[in-house]
C-alpha cells in the first residue's frame, strides 16, 4: 500500500494500528525488508520466576524447617526468607502462597502417632487387621466401641426457620439437659450398626450391650474387636461365659485419641 502511495492514515485504519505504528513498520521494511515485519514482538513476557526456584519452595515445604531456622513448621513469610538467605532468590510470600493452593500443601497441618510397648501388639494389628480383610468363612465380626459424656443441648429459645431472604438462626447460649453414653456395634460383613445409649458407662452397662450385639449371631462364630478400655475387657469376660459358641475378642492396645 506504502508502494501505491497511499497515505498513513489509509493504511492505519483498516488495519486497527496508530500511524505511529505504521512509521514503524516502515522503517523496519526499509531496513530488512519482510524479514523486519515478520519478526516476533520485541519485549514480550518474560518468565518472572524461573522454575527451579518453585521446585525449591515445594521441596522445602514438604520437609520440616533446618533446626537453624528455629521454627517447627513453614509460614508463607519465614519460607521466603530462607530462599532469599540460601538461594540469593526474592521471592513473595504471595508467591509461595499461591504454590501453597496450586499443590494443596498445608504445612502448618501436623499429625499424631502412639509407638506401642505391648510386644505382642505386631501379632494384635495382624489379628484385627485380618477380621477386617479376611474373616474367617461364617464368621461374624463386630466392632465395637462407644462415645461417652454426649451432651442433651437445647437452645434457650425456639429456632428460627430459614426463609428465602435469611438463613436458619438459633441462639448462641443453651440449656445442657445432662449427658448419654453411645454404645454402638458395626457387623464388618453387613455394615449393620447396632447402638444403645445408656445413662452411663460401666461394666455393667457394657455386658449387657454386648449381649444384645451378639444375639442376633447367637448360632455363628463370633469375633468381637473392641479397645482394652477396663469397662470394655471387664463385659468381654463375663459374656463369654454365658455363650455356647466359638468366640474370641481382639483389644487393641490403648485408645485411640479422639
Amino acid at each position: 500500500m506504502e508502494g501505491e502511495r497511499h497515505r498513513r492514515k489509509d493504511i492505519a485504519e483498516p488495519l486497527g494500528v496508530s500511524l505511529s505504528t505504521v512509521d514503524r513498520w516502515k522503517t523496519r521494511y526499509a531496513q530488512r525488508g519482510l524479514a523486519g515485519l515478520e519478526s516476533g514482538r520485541p519485549g514480550g513476557a518474560r518468565e518472572q520466576v524461573p522454575a527451579w526456584v518453585r521446585a525449591r519452595v515445594i521441596a522445602l515445604t514438604r520437609m520440616t524447617p533446618p533446626a537453624v531456622t528455629g521454627l517447627s513448621h513453614w509460614s508463607t513469610r519465614e519460607l521466603a526468607k530462607y530462599v532469599k538467605r540460601t538461594d540469593n532468590v526474592s521471592v513473595s510470600w504471595h508467591y509461595i502462597a499461591r504454590i501453597w493452593r496450586e499443590e494443596n500443601l498445608r504445612p502448618h497441618r501436623g499429625g499424631i502417632f502412639k509407638i506401642s510397648k505391648d510386644p505382642a501388639f505386631a501379632d494384635k494389628v495382624a489379628d484385627v487387621v485380618g477380621l477386617y480383610l479376611a474373616p474367617p468363612g461364617g464368621a461374624v465380626v463386630l466392632s465395637i466401641d462407644g462415645k461417652t459424656r454426649i451432651q442433651a443441648l437445647d437452645r434457650t429459645q425456639p429456632v428460627l426457620l430459614g426463609t428465602f431472604s435469611a438463613t436458619e438462626k438459633r441462639t448462641h447460649d443453651y440449656v445442657r439437659h445432662g449427658t448419654t453414653n453411645l454404645f454402638a456395634a458395626l457387623d464388618v460383613g453387613t455394615g449393620e450398626v447396632t447402638g444403645e445409649c445408656e445413662p452411663s458407662r460401666n461394666g455393667k452397662n457394657v455386658l449387657a450391650f454386648l449381649k444384645k450385639a451378639v444375639k442376633p449371631h447367637a448360632d455363628k462364630e463370633i469375633h468381637v474387636v473392641l479397645d482394652n478400655l477396663s469397662t470394655h475387657t471387664q463385659g468381654c469376660f463375663k459374656v463369654v461365659d454365658g455363650l455356647h459358641q466359638p468366640w474370641s475378642a481382639s483389644c487393641a492396645r490403648g485408645r485411640r485419641p479422639s
